[in-house]
């Protein structure tokens, strides 16, 4: 049992590394960036409280771990902003070494448990994760809202972009949610605009 709990720890200690990747959103408050370890946080309490927005197949418990372990490859990967200009192969395999090493640390067990979750969150077919997906992304564009346009700003983003990029999987896991959001995106994009 000691040596069950020493990994344990092990990987919980190496997981508070997640507080210091930052990102390139920024809080609605706009004081600062946000850490990945916020974000995990953040976007678990939007599939908490928005989980009505989930399709009738979807398990609530199953998508809070996805999104709580989602990012925590980018202890080793970093974080690559969805509107910068990353090498996704590249991307990809740095991520699947950050996975094996994170859930290497963990009991057998564990490790097989929690990499199988993040992997359904990475291949994004299953409704879970659908719907994981679309809760991640779906929370950077509100931050930016409230902030005055943030990230956007930064990496010249425009409404065409953000429907890609957000609106297709925001879509395909809760369609009405970004029925909700897009005439709002659309609204503070035009006005951004006559700035």
């Amino acid at each position: 049992m000691s040596d069950r709990l020493a990994a344990q720890i092990a990987f919980l200690s190496e997981a508070d590394q997640l507080k210091s990747v930052m990102r390139a959103s920024r809080l609605h408050d706009n004081s600062r960036y946000e850490n990945s370890a916020e974000h995990s946080w953040h976007v678990m309490l939007y599939a908490f409280v928005l989980a009505d927005q989930a399709g009738p197949d979807v398990r609530i418990d199953r998508v809070l771990k996805m999104l709580l372990l989602h990012d925590i490859v980018e202890i080793d990967a970093g974080d690559n902003p969805i509107h910068g200009t990353v090498d996704a192969a590249a991307q990809e395999a740095q991520e699947q070494i950050a996975a094996d090493r994170l859930f290497g640390l963990l009991p057998e067990d564990q490790a097989k448990a929690f990499r199988e979750i993040w992997d359904e969150f990475e291949a994004a077919e299953t409704p879970d994760a659908i719907f994981a997906k679309s809760i991640d992304r779906v929370q950077p564009p509100i931050s930016n809202m409230a902030n005055g346009g943030g990230s956007w700003l930064e990496y010249g983003v425009t409404i065409d972009q953000l429907s890609q990029r957000v609106g297709t999987p925001v879509q395909k896991g809760a369609p009405r949610l970004w029925q909700w959001l897009f005439p709002k995106l659309e609204a503070f994009f035009q006005k951004m605009s006559k700035k």
